[in-house]
This record gives C-alpha cells, sequence and structure tokens, in this order.
C-alpha cells in the first residue's frame, strides 16, 4: 500500500480517540503516504504528529460563509478545485472512520480504489468498497477503531492514542508552570452540550478541598466560548487560575501534560489527558462512549440509571439525573486516590 487516506473530521476528542490508527498503519506499511483529511476547528490534535505525511484541512466554514452570502460561482469553483487535488495524490486506500455521510462522501470522492468504512450511516455505506460493522466494540477506549484496524490486517500493538505537541506550545507550558510556582491540576469541564455537564457549583468544592489538603492549584481550560462560565466559576475562589480561552488547543495539551491531574467531562480535553498519560477522572452521564480507559492512570465515574446514557435526547427535563448522582466526595476521594498513588 503506498498512498493512504484517513478522513475523521472532528471532533476533538474522537479524532485523540481515532489517532492509534496513525501508529497502526505506519507499523504496517512504513514505506506509505499517509494523509489524514480533517476539519480546520480539529486539526490542532494532529499537526504535530510525526507519523502523518500530510495533513489536508476541509475549509467547511468557509464554504458555508460563501453558501450564506449566494456566492455560488465562487463555491462550485473551490469545490471543484478542492476534489481535483484529492484526486491528484492517487490514494490506494481511503478510510471513513468517522462513518456518516459527511465523511464517506470525502472518501468517495477522492477516487481511491478501495474505500473501507467503520459502521458506515446515512447512506454512506452506498459510497464503500467495505463496511466494518461496530458491533463487537468493547468498553474500551478507542475500541471501534481497533476493530477497524484489525479488520484491515494492521499491526495492532500496541494501539494506543497519542497528541503530539509542538515546541511553542511545550515552551508556553514550560513558561506557565514556573509562573505559577507549583503543582497543579486541570479542570475540563465544558463542553457541547449541557446533558455532558457536572453541576457547576460542584467544580469549586473539589479545587478548594484538593488546595487546601495537597496544595495543589487548578487551571480552568477551555475555549472561546466558556469564558463566562469559567469566570462565574472561580468567583470567590481561591487556588485556581482561569485560562478558559486564552491558550490554543496546542497550548491546552501541553499545560495538560504537566499537570499533576485532570478532572473533565465528556470532552476532548479530557481524552487528551488520557492520550498524554496524565492521571485523569471522566465524568460520563448522558454520554457512555467507553468505561475502560485502557490505562492505570485513568478511571471513568458513571451511574447508570434506567434513563441513561441518553445521549442527544435526554428525558430528565434539564435536571440531568445522570451527573448530580456523581457526587463532589467521589471525586475528591478518586482524586486523592491517583495523586497518592505509587
Amino acid at each position: 500500500m503506498d498512498k493512504v487516506l484517513i478522513v475523521r473530521l472532528s471532533a476533538i476528542g474522537d479524532l485523540v480517540m481515532a489517532s492509534p490508527l496513525i501508529g497502526a498503519f505506519k507499523r504496517t506499511w512504513p514505506q506509505a503516504r499517509l494523509t489524514w483529511l480533517v476539519e480546520e476547528t480539529s486539526k490542532a490534535v494532529l499537526e504535530a504528529n510525526p507519523g502523518l505525511d500530510e495533513i489536508i484541512v476541509w475549509p467547511r466554514a468557509r464554504w458555508r460563509k460563501l453558501l450564506r452570502d449566494r456566492r455560488y460561482l465562487t463555491l462550485l469553483k473551490e469545490i471543484r478545485s478542492f476534489v481535483a487535488e484529492l484526486r491528484k495524490r492517487r490514494f490506494d486506500l481511503a478510510v471513513d472512520a468517522q462513518g456518516l455521510l459527511k465523511s464517506g462522501i470525502w472518501v468517495w470522492l477522492s477516487g481511491a480504489r478501495e474505500r473501507v468504512g467503520i459502521g458506515s450511516r446515512e447512506g454512506s455505506r452506498f459510497l464503500m468498497t467495505e463496511v466494518i460493522s461496530r458491533e463487537g466494540a468493547s468498553d474500551g477506549l478507542s475500541s471501534q477503531y481497533l476493530l477497524l484496524a484489525e479488520a484491515l490486517g494492521l499491526e495492532t500493538e500496541p494501539f494506543e492514542m497519542e497528541m503530539a505537541l509542538s515546541d511553542d506550545a511545550e515552551k508556553y507550558a514550560r513558561q506557565f508552570k514556573r509562573s505559577i510556582g507549583s503543582e497543579y491540576i486541570v479542570f475540563a469541564p465544558f463542553t457541547t452540550r449541557p446533558q455532558k455537564h457536572w453541576i457547576q457549583k460542584r467544580w469549586p468544592k473539589v479545587a478548594h478541598h484538593l488546595f487546601c489538603e495537597l496544595g495543589l492549584k487548578t487551571v480552568i481550560l477551555g475555549g472561546w466560548g466558556d469564558v463566562e462560565a469559567a469566570d462565574r466559576m472561580v468567583e470567590n475562589a481561591s487556588g485556581i487560575i482561569n485560562l478558559a480561552g486564552k491558550t490554543s488547543l496546542q497550548q491546552a495539551g501541553a499545560v495538560i501534560a504537566r499537570s499533576s491531574l485532570l478532572i473533565g467531562v465528556d470532552t476532548g480535553l479530557t481524552h487528551m489527558g488520557i492520550a498524554l498519560e496524565v492521571p485523569t477522572i471522566a465524568l460520563f452521564g448522558a454520554t457512555r462512549p467507553y468505561l475502560d480507559t485502557t490505562g492505570t492512570s485513568g478511571e471513568v465515574l458513571y451511574h447508570k440509571l434506567d434513563c441513561s446514557p441518553c445521549r442527544r435526547s435526554p428525558t430528565c427535563d434539564g435536571d440531568f439525573t445522570c451527573m448530580k448522582a456523581i457526587s463532589a466526595e467521589e471525586v475528591i476521594r478518586t482524586a486523592r486516590r491517583l495523586l497518592t498513588a505509587p
């Protein structure tokens, strides 16, 4: 196999979980040229990875703007040019690691002779030459991508997530740690859907307890859209440093890599913590993508109810009972155990 395309467009956490495919391909076909097609908002997960020969960015946001502005001719020209550039690479194999129509279309348009999808939905199965079922995936992290790799005959030992960090990001994190002058833990409390959030007032309680007991400061990470919520969280709280909206994704990863512990909800930063081998506590309720982090330093706190996991269709009228079931005391006990483990 000479030229391989992987298509996993988003989101950050899913890209982290799909990252073991890079090593698996490179171990199996060391000389193959490996390309990944991704959206602009998620490319930072991959951009420092030495196993990739090329990253192609799908300019989805720009195309949407052209469509809104009714610049149809410009949009059509850009799409045609993008497809031509994709086909020019003459891929032998294209893999749809997302399994949706939006990813399957690009696998098909790539012109690859072999087109393999995992659990292809929304009609994308008709664009593949082979579809791998998701049935049989375990509760382990990245298990569906392991199924895909095994079906492709790839060398899957070890099958580990990767979050490569740039030199600039590493430099930022070193300077940050020197500036605060102490060890710290990271909170990743924000995500895209309210049913995945933990109870807001419990975060400062955990931070205060670990600061008083172990002398660990807390760093809150998040994006631009999380700034207001983060500001509310740190009101009248001591020992908390708010970096929400102040770091790039690569810088956030480097800050996580130097932390003593990460506590987060089902969000990309939490998966990054596990990939970076930082002790991690993942708080799950409405979603349950995995229960086994496949390592010794990660733990999932999840209390299954009759209605869980509800994913995108909560039935609790905004009460989010599953997340309320995770108490601050449970998080503190788990944090203490992971922080004092050999």
